[in-house]
């Protein structure tokens, strides 16, 4: 047989208790190493998680951090940037499904589409740092469907049309 086979003679030593050779042996997992997750923290140097969110046209580039909860989009604070209570409601979710609510401080640059992609974006990468940051919290964000890109866009508009699909006004004479 081949070296990287077993032979029934090995199995017969393995069976009896015998003494193999640790390359040779199987790997066997615990309990412990099967609960631990199977990602790690990724932080960068000033103890940062950074993730990318995409939603229609916009793109939101987002730092979270401990903190005490503060959210500041484009170098002002979301009370000013998204005035409309939903798109702050969007903007966190991802802290109340994970029950994180004020433990941490969110810094996001926003560019293209309009509030309420730049919104989505924005929730999208909040939930892609917090599972960099607390590797633990993706099955609950995941579950949500927070880290699910949403595709959809808008469809473009076509030669001879009005919009997308909208024609323009038929006249019979």
């Amino acid at each position: 047989m081949t070296d990287n086979r077993q032979s029934l003679s090995d199995l017969k030593d393995i069976a009896a208790g015998a003494p193999v050779d640790d390359a040779a042996a199987p790997t066997v997992i615990t309990p412990v190493q099967a609960a631990a997750p199977l990602r790690t923290q990724e932080l960068d140097p000033y103890g940062r998680a950074y993730a990318t969110g995409r939603r229609k046209d916009a793109v939101a580039r987002v730092w979270v951090k401990p903190g005490t909860g503060k959210i500041t989009v484009n170098g002002r604070d979301q009370e000013i940037y998204f005035a409309r209570p939903t798109l702050r409601l969007v903007i966190n979710q991802p802290f109340d499904v994970t029950e994180r609510r004020g433990q941490y401080d969110v810094i996001c640059t926003v560019k293209g589409g309009g509030l309420s992609g730049q919104a989505g974006a924005v929730k999208h990468g909040i939930s892609q740092a917090l599972t960099k940051y607390e590797p633990a919290l993706r099955s609950a964000v995941k579950a949500e469907g927070f880290l699910t890109r949403d595709s959809r866009t808008v469809e473009r508009k076509k030669y001879g049309r009005a919009k997308a699909r909208k024609s323009f006004q038929f006249s019979k004479r």
